[in-house]
């Protein structure tokens, strides 16, 4: 079970700091990333990071501006989110993919896990 926390309102330009606690499991043998969903548009990837850690993948909108991490003894993960911009205003959901994959993935169906998701708002 993934239960994802840290969303609110920000001015553009301000920084957000999401979290997602993974309940129910003893390991970390899984995959972490990030999804959001504006209104009206498709589910699109942000940010993912491997399993060991020590890989991360990013879309392009969000690089240099976003930093996912985790801390598997806490069984959890972060995503900082820096120099905030309107177009950040979405959903933010917290997935997890078991396994110990090679590489991370932006592909949201090979995700099992979700967590219901954390408002954004960004305002000029």
């Amino acid at each position: 079970q993934l239960q994802a926390s840290g969303g609110g309102m920000v001015q553009v330009g301000g920084s957000l700091r999401l979290s997602c606690a993974v309940s129910g499991r003893t390991d970390s043998n899984y995959d972490m990333s990030w999804f959001r969903q504006a209104p009206t548009k498709d589910r699109e990837f942000v940010a993912a990071i491997r399993w060991s850690g020590g890989t991360t993948y990013y879309a392009d909108s969000v690089k240099g501006r976003f930093t996912i991490s985790r801390d598997n003894a806490k069984n959890m993960q972060v995503l900082q989110m820096n120099s905030l911009k309107p177009e950040d205003t979405a959903v933010y959901y917290c997935a997890a993919r078991r396994g110990r994959w090679a590489y991370p993935t932006a592909d949201s169906t090979s995700y099992d896990s979700w967590g219901q998701g954390t408002q954004v708002t960004v305002s000029a």
